[in-house]
């Protein structure tokens, strides 16, 4: 398969027992692709945002790990205490070969977390929220296994978000539940890859 239709091939699952599968089959090649074929910058834009609210001594969640991309950079950056989860076992295995991470679990966004309340001082999910991804009722078990007053970080496509997220993330903060702090200006994640799509960075902290 050419590199240029891997992403659509992956938007295109029918379910996430599908998307884990060719995520399974991408896995060995996909840092490759992205960083080098698509030059995707959204980890390192978050990390941007994240470093600006969340301490070096904080236990992170990465929620959709992938192949331990972004636990790479922040571990760079002095993080040292994060735990990854994505749905796809070979990406797992990846991301397992970083050294970064001090656990790694199978769980799928959307689903019930098996984390206990309160496990997490931050939560960072980057390239997640997307078609065919995870639902914007990922945020609920996102909140519940954040402290209160830890920050929760993610990137979103615009056009997702006026489409589905907007009331969602509305909802959440109209009940108290978290309140918005910043998003980032409008970027090209991949500018070789998908150059007509935009994403922003969203940081909330929970209450």
């Amino acid at each position: 398969m050419e590199r240029k239709d891997k992403v659509k091939w992956i938007y295109s699952s029918r379910d996430n027992k599908e998307l884990a599968e060719r995520y399974d089959q991408w896995a060995k090649d996909y840092e490759t692709d992205l960083t080098e074929g698509f030059e995707w910058v959204g980890p390192k834009q978050a990390a941007t945002c994240f470093a600006k609210y969340v301490p070096k001594d904080a236990r992170i969640l990465d929620a959709g790990a992938g192949t331990g991309l972004m636990g790479e950079i922040l571990a760079q950056m002095g993080y040292k205490h994060m735990v990854g989860m994505d749905l796809s076992p070979g990406m797992l295995e990846e991301a397992r070969n970083k050294g970064v991470y001090q656990q790694l679990d199978q769980m799928v966004m959307g689903e019930h977390l098996e984390y206990d309340t309160d496990s997490f001082d931050a939560v960072i999910s980057v390239g997640v929220l997307t078609v065919g991804h995870a639902p914007s009722s990922s945020f609920d078990e996102l909140i519940r296994v954040t402290k209160p007053g830890g920050y929760i970080v993610y990137t979103l496509r615009p056009d997702l978000y006026e489409s589905e997220f907007k009331k969602k993330q509305d909802a959440l903060q109209a009940e108290g539940a978290w309140v918005l702090v910043e998003v980032s200006d409008k970027f090209q994640p991949m500018p070789k890859g998908e150059p007509e799509v935009y994403h922003q960075v969203w940081v909330y902290q929970v209450r």
